[in-house]
């Protein structure tokens, strides 16, 4: 049987995550929401998600998320992954990650 899979979405600094988790509950600390087993895409191929590079180095080291219940937008139990993002939570557009870049000689 397929574990439960949920699409999270919250708000952050302005932005609106969006984050895969195989758990969801009420959090024993007051007023919020943990989340845990974060699910993020295991590239084997060339092409990499910026973004979801930058949400594994965010989130890839936690365990458990404890996320204000005021920040939730909304939790879904979905069938598969979908893509993680981020977006700008005043426009809805994604905002963009670029690749690093290398450092100009001085």
């Amino acid at each position: 049987m397929a574990k439960t899979l949920y699409k999270v979405t919250f708000l952050n600094a302005g932005r609106i995550y969006e984050l895969y988790a195989q758990r969801v509950a009420s959090s024993a600390l007051w007023g919020f929401t943990e989340v845990a087993e974060l699910v993020f895409d295991v590239h084997t191929g060339v092409v990499v998600d910026p973004t979801e590079e930058r949400l594994r180095d965010e989130f890839g080291g936690t365990r458990v998320l404890h996320l204000p219940m005021q920040s939730i937008v909304r939790i879904e139990e979905v069938e598969k992954k979908g893509q993680s993002a981020i977006r700008d939570a005043a426009t809805g557009e994604a905002v963009v990650t670029p690749f690093p870049m290398p450092a100009k000689p001085r």
